[in-house]
């Protein structure tokens, strides 16, 4: 069994790489719920991010619906425009609340949702961005008890946003794209044998 609920992860600039790097290196069976924010603008092709990480996945990818409940095997990505965040009855529910940080979808909601609804059995990842969002999301989870693991900005396409995460806390974790891989098998329960 997992020790984690469900696992968060925010980007923005070079996220689309990092993201299909690390949806594509878990299994089918991954299983926790993933949720995911790339910052993208209102009016942009509302399922292109979606069939486009879908096609580097086994696990089935879809923008999240208001009231969508998590499940294993499943990455439910912000819809344009509206900023999702983790209820504690197992949901993904949407917002357009105020843009935080510049940004609807803003990552700073999705993980501090999170560290509210499930506390110690989140797991948050901070990727490449080139501003400040996801930071004080990280930082709430890991007050909450949550692990919390940032891209190493060597290894980021913009290292703006995990040097700013960087600057706040000590995360559990600094990788680049593969060790964030291996470390989500691992802490998931679905580590492949070497």
């Amino acid at each position: 069994m997992s020790r984690f609920d469900v696992v968060v992860i925010g980007a923005s600039w070079g996220g689309l790489r990092a993201l299909e790097r690390i949806l594509g290196g878990l299994d089918a069976g991954f299983p926790v719920p993933v949720l995911v924010v790339q910052h993208r603008e209102a009016g942009a092709d509302d399922d292109l991010l979606a069939r486009l990480l879908d096609s580097h996945t086994p696990l089935r990818v879809a923008d999240a619906e208001d009231k969508t409940p998590l499940a294993p095997g499943t990455v439910l990505l912000a819809p344009p425009g509206y900023h999702v965040l983790v209820t504690d009855d197992g949901c993904a529910e949407l917002s357009v609340d105020e843009p935080v940080q510049f940004s609807r979808p803003s990552i700073d909601v999705l993980f501090e949702s999170a560290a509210d609804a499930y506390g110690p059995r989140v797991l948050g990842v901070l990727l490449t961005g080139s501003n400040t969002d996801g930071a004080a999301g990280l930082e709430a989870i890991q007050r909450g008890g949550g692990f919390t693991v940032v891209q190493d900005p060597e290894s980021a396409e913009r290292p703006e946003m995990p040097r700013a995460a960087l600057a706040r806390i000590t995360p559990d974790a600094v990788l680049a794209l593969d060790d964030i891989v291996s470390l989500l098998r691992r802490a998931c329960g679905k580590e492949r044998a070497s």
